[in-house]
């Protein structure tokens, strides 16, 4: 199930519920949410685009990831109340 985190752009940037194993990421979509959606890992020194299975146009992508990493640190605290657990940042 998807938990809606922040809206951007007319994009729904989320966490899927069964993600809690994986390190720290959200997807991005316009319209339905799905796991499959666009996910970007949350890193150590900021974002990476992990796939963009939405489709998102390389414009809008753009101004989504430094959404992401503008909003960095309120994800990860977001991800461990959710997952009530401590986020693993990946290292790339």
């Amino acid at each position: 199930m998807p938990r809606a985190l922040l809206d951007y752009l007319g994009y729904v940037i989320f966490f899927w519920a069964g993600d809690m194993n994986e390190p720290i990421h959200v997807h991005i979509a316009k319209g339905e949410q799905t796991e499959n959606a666009t996910k970007v890992w949350i890193t150590e020194d900021g974002v990476k685009l992990a796939h963009n299975n939405s489709q998102i146009p390389p414009k809008d992508l753009k101004a989504l990831l430094q959404f992401i990493t503008d909003n960095r640190e309120e994800i990860v605290f977001r991800w461990m109340t959710v997952f009530n657990q401590k986020g693993e940042l990946k290292k790339f």
